[in-house]
């Protein structure tokens, strides 16, 4: 049975990222293979990975490459820097299915690239990447949110069924 997973903001080829968030690599190319290597590990190959944007910053050939070498089945929600590439782009590199727009997945958990800022009267969860290794500062209930940007999941795709977990009320 496939199996569900959730990461976000890879940022292949994006040497600047290292910095800007203390990632523990030496270059783009070290961190681009732990993360190919960390996701071959984790996911099989008729596994579902939702990818919660900002993939790669190489050009078409390099990007098609990288994503067509990741195990799975790949669903993309485009993020800020997925956005200046089409829907196209983003098939053709490997992609099978791409939004522009957040998704809501069984019927409670909504999967969007920036955090959605979600009332504490509603109820359901808000899956996201963007904000990397930040937390929420809203006055927001934060059980209500989930980061999935690598920098929070050890740079490895993330059971969707683990996430479940945590809001499943045994009655």
């Amino acid at each position: 049975m496939s199996k569900r997973f959730l990461i976000s903001d890879m940022h292949f080829g994006h040497e600047h990222i290292i910095k800007y968030e203390s990632r523990p690599f030496a270059c783009a190319a070290d961190m681009d293979a732990a993360i190919i290597e960390n996701w071959n590990k984790t996911v099989k190959k008729d596994d579902i990975v939702f990818v919660l944007g900002d993939v790669s910053f190489y050009a078409k050939e390099k990007t098609t490459e990288i994503v067509s070498s990741l195990k799975g089945r790949k669903y993309l929600i485009l993020g800020n820097h997925d956005m200046s590439r089409s829907e196209t782009f983003w098939k053709d590199a490997g992609f099978e299915f791409v939004s522009r727009y957040p998704i809501c997945v069984d019927e409670f958990y909504w999967f969007s690239h920036e955090p959605m800022f979600i009332t504490t009267s509603m109820p359901y969860v808000n899956i996201y990447g963007h904000i990397h290794s930040k937390s929420m500062s809203t006055g927001a209930e934060p059980n209500q949110y989930v980061n999935v940007s690598v920098e929070h999941i050890n740079y490895t795709p993330v059971l969707f069924e683990d996430i479940k977990k945590r809001f499943v009320q045994e009655g």
